[in-house]
């Protein structure tokens, strides 16, 4: 049988593929994210270890396409409400972060022996976290609506909107080195670009709703135009001068205030995620192993400074603005690595002809390092913080909160202590306050509180697993602690927040009783050995108030007269 170019493509695709599966798997038992697995594929599958990856052109392709459809899905998630939401600690903390790690991490390129050019681009790669991962991570270990949680993703947003003005500066500098014409050429591109964001302006105000609309009625053809309008102003954007990269970012930006951008980014995950692999293939394909060990102790050198570095930073800003010492602690850590926006940088710089390929091996080499360790550190941030908080107190200033931590309360006691404010908390604090009992809630997200204030109850903001916050409640003349905390499943690298409530209680010498809400038998029986005096649950309880109701109506109407029959009835 003959062989085709086609089959042995074919072949060299799925062997590739079949490697990252094999390798992601073994990065899943690591608790590494893809990213990590996908470069490893890349290298193992290169010249420098297997050599199976030789189909340049179409791995290139495909890494490209890949690249659009990433920034198509962050221009459709550019949410700058949640940016104006948090207001000054996601700008301050974003850009303050930005300018540190860029001035710093310049200075230290430049004491390793960077030429300039080649230290700014290493250093304003440095400044760029991965979105993708943190949100991962805290969404597993459900602190993605925790204050930390909300800020993290505040400032990574302003991160993004960095990015974008860093790129289009970037596009117009490369237009410019390639032209003898550069100023006009410069003009030509920030010319194109205008008539390109006031053509998707006019898209947004009197197209998108509408045809996103019609479109919705068959969802595949709407995914389908989703990858074509992104592929399509992809293109337009390269050939205008400014970029793929941010011709699919406006995109994403054009279909961003629809209804249908949650749906769009949710079929497109997969799809995004399958692309990204051959875009991290070409790159660990293009790695030297030996470039990677002349480049292994200024590599070290910056992963220590990303790791330690940016975390102190976030952590100083957000001390100096008030906010107590373990949530910037917890939000600092998710700014201790890089992002694959780094790594596309960098690819740019390299495109343009900027920095030398061995620029981009030492920033990916980076990128290794510090998503493998920040990986750890954010998954056993609760652990981490433990051991490091005595020598924390410098980043918080005395009396330190923001208006969600020290609003304080009535002063004249509470009978009842709520952890947790969602429905089911909200609903118990509402009876016991019909029956006159004075209820003191508690919650770490910022909305559930604001929502719980304005219905006139006094609130606490604080995280029912801090024993820090636990000891400093006004907890004796309490008669009850209750916790309407969301059940979870619990793991190794964090605990039942309930039983962590039951301990700091308990340390604390709260005299009063405890009583907690399950959903399975099997964690009643552990909370009650762990010392719970009821058991709440709301599944049960609430059928067996429904039941009652039912059978207790039925009684009252069994003991009714029976009712006379009208004249009409009485005919009939």
């Amino acid at each position: 049988m003959t062989e085709t170019i086609t089959d042995y493509i074919f072949y060299e695709v799925a062997a590739l593929l079949v490697l990252a599966a094999g390798v992601g798997f073994v990065g899943l038992l690591l608790r590494q994210p893809l990213i990590v697995s996908f470069i490893a594929v890349g290298i193992v599958a290169g010249p420098s270890v297997l050599n199976i990856a030789r189909s340049d052109e179409y791995i290139d392709l495909l890494a490209e396409l890949g690249i659009a459809v990433l920034l198509f899905l962050v221009g459709l998630k550019l949410d700058l409400n949640l940016v104006r939401t948090l207001g000054p600690v996601a700008l301050l903390t974003g850009l303050g972060q930005v300018a540190f790690t860029t001035i710093f991490g310049f200075l230290i390129g430049l004491g390793l022996g960077l030429d300039p050019v080649t230290a700014i681009y290493v250093a304003i790669a440095l400044t760029f976290s991965s979105t993708i991962i943190i949100v991962k991570l805290l969404s597993d270990k459900r602190e993605i609506d925790s204050l930390h949680g909300r800020i993290a993703l505040g400032f990574l947003i302003v991160q993004d909107i960095v990015v974008v003005l860093a790129m289009i500066m970037l596009s117009a500098l490369g237009v410019g080195a390639q032209s003898d014409s550069a100023l006009t050429d410069i003009l030509s591109v920030f010319s194109y670009g205008a008539l390109m964001l006031v053509a998707v302006g006019l898209f947004i105000r009197y197209a998108a709703n509408p045809l996103m609309e019609r479109l919705s009625r068959a969802p595949e053809l709407m995914i389908s135009f989703a990858i074509g309008w992104a592929a399509l102003l992809a293109a337009l954007g390269h050939y205008f001068g400014f970029g793929k990269e941010l011709g699919g970012l406006l995109a994403g930006v054009s279909l961003a205030s629809t209804p249908f951008r949650e749906a769009i980014a949710a079929r497109l995950a997969s799809l995004r995620d399958f692309l990204l692999l051959f875009f991290f293939i070409a790159l660990g394909a293009s790695l030297d192993l030996g470039v990677l060990g002349d480049n292994i102790g200024a590599a070290i050198v910056f992963s220590l400074f990303v790791l330690i570095g940016n975390p102190l930073i976030v952590l100083a800003i957000m001390g100096a603005m008030g906010y107590r010492k373990r949530t910037g602690f917890l939000a600092g850590l998710t700014v201790a690595q890089i992002s694959e926006f780094s790594l596309i940088f960098m690819a740019m710089g390299v495109a343009i002809g900027h920095v030398a390929a061995d620029a981009m091996g030492l920033v990916t080499l980076v990128g290794l390092i510090t998503i493998a360790a920040s990986t750890y550190m954010i998954t056993w941030s609760h652990q981490l913080y433990r051991f490091v908080e005595p020598v924390l107190g410098p980043f918080e200033r005395r009396g330190a909160g923001t208006e969600e931590d020290n609003w304080q309360p009535s002063a004249d006691g509470h009978d009842v202590v709520i952890f947790g404010l969602g429905r089911y908390g909200l609903a118990i604090a509402e009876e016991l306050d019909s029956a006159g009992l004075k209820v003191l809630g508690v919650d770490f997200n910022p909305v559930a509180v604001r929502e719980a204030r304005q219905l006139g109850f006094d609130v606490m903001f604080g995280d029912a697993t801090d024993p820090e916050f636990i000891a400093h409640l006004p907890l004796a003349p309490v008669r009850w602690a209750i916790s309407a905390v969301p059940e979870h499943d619990s793991g190794i690298t964090h605990d039942d927040p309930r039983r962590s409530l039951i301990r700091s209680l308990h340390d604390t010498g709260f005299a009063g009783r405890t009583a907690v809400a399950v959903h399975s038998e099997d964690n009643a029986e552990r909370l009650k050995q762990g010392g719970a005096d009821l058991v709440l649950n709301p599944y049960r309880d609430a059928a067996s108030q429904a039941a009652s109701l039912v059978l207790g109506t039925e009684r009252a109407q069994a003991r009714e007269p029976a009712r006379p029959a009208s004249k009409k009835e009485e005919v009939q």
